[in-house]
């Protein structure tokens, strides 16, 4: 297995398996995730990217092989006792309440380990947000409900996040703007998991790339191996 030379393994997947009842998605995933770097699982649509999150969190629980978060193995544990290692998931839906406004959404998840922001906090990093505060959450534009889903997660403390297609739907400015809060989030000394099908955004965010085939990892990429040879990658994602 590839790996980038900089940086320390914090999460390391090995022949991981998962299944949604009899259906088998992941067919022995293999790769790491090295502290604080940006790495996106990119393929094509039911590869088993999004699979593959769920299964670090534990949301899929039908699973086997090992996934080690900075030395614990965590392949028997339950979504609640993963989160409080310091893992937080995004999903793509993003899961806003829309009964809540934005300030009570964010005040919402518990802080789970030392380091969580607070709602006030949270709401002077997003200034859209704090903008929003009083209004529901299901009413904010697409953009607006992503950063929410992302400034939920920065709440609990954990330190490792993983995403699933934060640009999904959202016009090019407003990816413009989740690209850059993934930096800056990046420079803060955050480790993100990406799950993205925009190549290009993938590319302007991410230090490597694994590539998802089927429910396996069939390349990793560099940033610069990918801009070296984009037709490579072109050719697995169809494009």
């Amino acid at each position: 297995m590839k790996t980038d030379p900089a940086g320390k393994p914090g999460l390391i997947i090995e022949d991981l398996h998962g299944w949604y009842a009899e259906s088998k998605v992941l067919h022995g995933m293999n790769f790491d995730v090295r502290e604080g770097e940006v790495l996106t699982l990119i393929g094509r649509n039911g590869a088993g990217k999004t699979s593959t999150l769920r299964a670090i969190m534990g949301i899929m629980r039908k699973r086997s092989g090992s996934i080690r978060f900075q030395g614990e193995e965590l392949i028997r544990k339950r979504i609640y006792e993963i989160a409080r290692k310091g893992l937080a998931y995004c999903p793509e839906e993003r899961a806003i309440f829309a009964s809540l406004n934005v300030k009570e959404n964010l005040a919402l998840p518990p802080v789970l380990r030392p380091g969580g922001v607070s709602t006030e906090e949270l709401l002077s990093t997003f200034p859209n947000l704090q903008r929003r505060a009083s209004s529901p959450g299901t009413k904010l534009s697409g953009g607006e409900q992503q950063m929410l889903a992302i400034a939920r997660i920065l709440r609990t403390g954990s330190r490792y996040l993983l995403l699933d297609e934060p640009s999904e739907g959202l016009a090019p400015v407003v990816v413009k703007e989740i690209g850059e809060l993934i930096l800056k989030l990046k420079a803060q000394g955050f480790t993100i998991i990406l799950v993205e099908q925009n190549l290009r955004f993938a590319r302007s965010v991410a230090d490597r790339h694994v590539v998802v085939e089927h429910g396996h990892v069939v390349d990793i990429l560099t940033a610069d191996e990918i801009r070296q040879d984009l037709a490579r990658v072109k050719t697995y994602l169809g494009v």
